[in-house]
Parts: C-alpha cells; sequence; structure tokens
C-alpha cells in the first residue's frame, strides 16, 4: 500500500511538471522589437519631412498672396480698360456732334456768303441798267420814262432811295455773313477739341488694354510657379506621410513587444500567486454625457444670376449680354463670344431692380450715392476692392458676412464671403 500511494504522488508530481511545461511551450513568441536606433531614425526622418513640408506651405502661401494680390492687379486694370472704353464712347459721341454742328455752321456761312453776291451782283446790274435807257429798267420805266428835267430829277431821287434801300439790306447781310463765319470758326475749335479728345481716349484705351494684357502674363507666370509649388508641397506631404507611417509602424511594433512583455510578466507574476477570490468586482465606469425690401428687391435680382457666365463688358439693367474684346485678358477667355456679367454689369443688373441707372465701370459706381463706413455695411450697399488707391472690382453685400460678385473672366456669378484683403474703407449705399 505504502509503494502504491508513492507512485501515484510521483505520477502526480511528473503530470504536474509535464503540464507547466507544455503551458511554457504553448507561449506566444515574442514580436518584433526595433532597435532604439531604428526609432531615432525614423522619427529624424519624418522630423525632416515635416520640416520641408512646413517650408513648401509658407512658400505656397506666399505664392497664393501674391497670386491674389496680381488678380487684384488684373482686375483694376481690366477696369481702367472699362473706364477708358465710356470715356471713348463719350468723346466719339461728343467728336460727331462737334463735327455736325461745325458742318451746319460751315454750310450756313456759305450760304449767306453766296447770298452777300448774289445780292451784290443785283446791285450792279440795277446801278448800270438805272444810268441806261429808261426802257432797260424794267418796270421802272413806268415812272421816269419823261425826257425833262423834273422827270430826270424824279428818276435820280428814286434811284437813290433804291439804291439806298438795297445796300441797307447788304449792309444788314454782311452783318449776319460775319456772325455765321464767327459760329462756323467757332464750332471748328470744338471739332477740334473734340477729335483731340477723341485721339487722348483712343490712346488711353490702347494704354490699358496693353497694361491688361503685362497684368494677365504676370499673373500667368505666377499661377504657374504657384502650381509648381503645389505639386512639390504635395510630394512633400506624400514623403511625411510614408516616413510618419514608418514611424507609426515601429512604434507600433515597440508598443506591441512591451505589451506581450508585460503580459509574459503577468503570467508569470500569476503562476506563483494564488487564483483569485470572488470578491466583488471595480464598477463600470459611467457612460460619457451624449455629445428692407428695396434692398431684398436688388439682392434678388443679383442672386438670380447666379452661374451665369462672367463676360468682360457683359451686362445691363435688361440682364447678361454679350461680352466685349479687349485684345487682351478677357480675349484670352473668349468674353466676347459669352453672354454673361463683369463686376460693374452685374450692379447696373441688380440696381435696376428699384430704377436705379449706374455707369459701366466700378470706378464712377464708387461715387454714385451716399458712402457709409464699411463696418456700418448693410445687405443692398456695394463693396469695393482698390490697388495704389485705384477701384478695380465691385460686389453687393447680402449680409452674413457674404457678397454675390462676378469675380473675374474664366469665372460665374457667384456668392462668396467678403474678402477683406484689399477692400476699400466705405461701402457705397444708393438705398
Amino acid at each position: 500500500m505504502g509503494g502504491t500511494r508513492l507512485r501515484i504522488v510521483v505520477a502526480s508530481l511528473l503530470l504536474s511538471t509535464s503540464m507547466a511545461a507544455g503551458t511554457a511551450v504553448a507561449a506566444p513568441p515574442p514580436p518584433p522589437n526595433p532597435s532604439d536606433d531604428q526609432l531615432g531614425a525614423s522619427r529624424a526622418d519624418a522630423n525632416t519631412r515635416a520640416t520641408e513640408v512646413g517650408q513648401l506651405t509658407n512658400q505656397v502661401a506666399q505664392a497664393e498672396a501674391q497670386l491674389d494680390q496680381l488678380q487684384a492687379d488684373v482686375e483694376l486694370k481690366m477696369e481702367d480698360a472699362n473706364r477708358a472704353l465710356v470715356d471713348l464712347q463719350l468723346a466719339q459721341d461728343e467728336a460727331a456732334r462737334a463735327k455736325a454742328e461745325a458742318d451746319a455752321a460751315r454750310a450756313a456761312a456759305d450760304g449767306a456768303s453766296k447770298d452777300i453776291t448774289d445780292a451784290r451782283a443785283d446791285v450792279d446790274r440795277f446801278a448800270a441798267a438805272s444810268y441806261r435807257q429808261g426802257t432797260e429798267i424794267g418796270s421802272m420805266s413806268a415812272y421816269i420814262g419823261s425826257k425833262n428835267p423834273d422827270d430826270l430829277l424824279a428818276r435820280a431821287q428814286l434811284l437813290a432811295a433804291v439804291g439806298s434801300s438795297q445796300l441797307d439790306a447788304l449792309d444788314a447781310m454782311e452783318v449776319a455773313r460775319t456772325e455765321k463765319a464767327n459760329k462756323d470758326s467757332t464750332a471748328r475749335q470744338a471739332l477740334d477739341v473734340a477729335n483731340q479728345k477723341q485721339a487722348a481716349a483712343s490712346a488711353a484705351k490702347d494704354a490699358a488694354d496693353a497694361a491688361t494684357a503685362v497684368a494677365q502674363a504676370a499673373q500667368d507666370s505666377q499661377a504657374a510657379a504657384t502650381q509648381q509649388l503645389e505639386a512639390r508641397k504635395s510630394s512633400a506631404e506624400s514623403a511625411l506621410a510614408a516616413a510618419q507611417s514608418t514611424v507609426s509602424g515601429l512604434a507600433g511594433q515597440r508598443q506591441a513587444y512591451l505589451n506581450w512583455l508585460a503580459a509574459r510578466q503577468a503570467e508569470d507574476a500569476a503562476q506563483n500567486q494564488p487564483p483569485p477570490g470572488t470578491g466583488g468586482g471595480q464598477p463600470s465606469a459611467a457612460a460619457p454625457p451624449p455629445s428692407s425690401g428695396g434692398a431684398q428687391a436688388v439682392i434678388d435680382r443679383a442672386m438670380s444670376q447666379l452661374g451665369v457666365p462672367y463676360a468682360w463688358g457683359g451686362g445691363n439693367a435688361s440682364g447678361p449680354t454679350r461680352g466685349i474684346h479687349d485684345g487682351g485678358v478677357a480675349d484670352a477667355h473668349g468674353d466676347y463670344d459669352k453672354v454673361g456679367f463683369d463686376c460693374s454689369g452685374l450692379m447696373i443688373y441688380a440696381f435696376a431692380a428699384v430704377g436705379k441707372r449706374l455707369p459701366h465701370y466700378s470706378g464712377y459706381q464708387a461715387t454714385a450715392g451716399r458712402r457709409v463706413p464699411l463696418s456700418q455695411k448693410a445687405p443692398g450697399d456695394m463693396l469695393f476692392w482698390a490697388t495704389q488707391g485705384h477701384i478695380h472690382h465691385v460686389a453687393l453685400y447680402i449680409g452674413g458676412d457674404r457678397m454675390v460678385e462676378a469675380p473675374y473672366s474664366g469665372s460665374h456669378v457667384r456668392v462668396a464671403a467678403v474678402r477683406y484683403g484689399g477692400i476699400v474703407g466705405y461701402a457705397t449705399r444708393l438705398l
């Protein structure tokens, strides 16, 4: 009996040892544990990439700011061209009126000169005929046909009276001719001035078009440079994401290894402690808490055109119109072949809702109503942007720090947040 009990105890010890050994062998192998050098190198690479992305982000921001400035310059030049076009049309109209007046004055002066020439010829013929045979002066012979001295005296008196009357009339005609000649001279001078204004306006239009083309070229160049910076930034961001992924992967491996090590240590410690009692568990954490009628008419009229293409020179009180040639930016975008609005054309259409008439130039529109401080702007006011003191863009404020505008060639009528860069410090209120 004693031997049998000994064999059972030994067998039990052997089985326990075998089970413990089997448990140790069954434990999972440790996960990869990257070295500190590997972790340090990956973090350094990620930091370098992050620095590059930061630098490129700053460069892109500067490039975009410069691009915005160049866009404002293009808008300024295009509005200068718009103003020059309006001034040229006015000069052409003035020259046409002056020419018509000068032609009329010249015709009147020429007619007066002809009348005087004809009158002089009549006086000369009368005087010559009166001193010839009495029968050769037509109806006068009925009065001075006698040959006696009394009749001759009466004839001479009648001749003097008629001659004096015709000479008086001739003097009056001379005065009229002089006045008409003076009017002709004045009209010709006015025509010369009008022609000079027209030539100056035409030169200003050409200069504005040339300046617009230069500004657009600068903007295009800056846009290309900005696009290249954006591409470099995108590439750097991809490299940064890859480096950060590497850091995360290595850090994840290190954390997985630490978790495995902690679990192994906890298992080893548990084998050396008695089983836990049946005491109450920890309380569960509480669940988190669950996470003016006139102004409106103007605004509605402008908002009705959302999505209409931008067309330089386009738009009037009746709606969108075909754009016009500018010889530069607008032509490059085909504005002359589009039906739409430019910034000032949209304002003309919007304010026609309340019977207000505006010129087709933002600079003139800025003075078309009462100016109020920008901080006091209200829906229905016009907002303006300027560069170097020259207004180049206008938009309609609709409230909520938003505006409706026809921004630039290649775009459409849209609603946008108010841009405060380059904005003029007042709003123009027509209502």
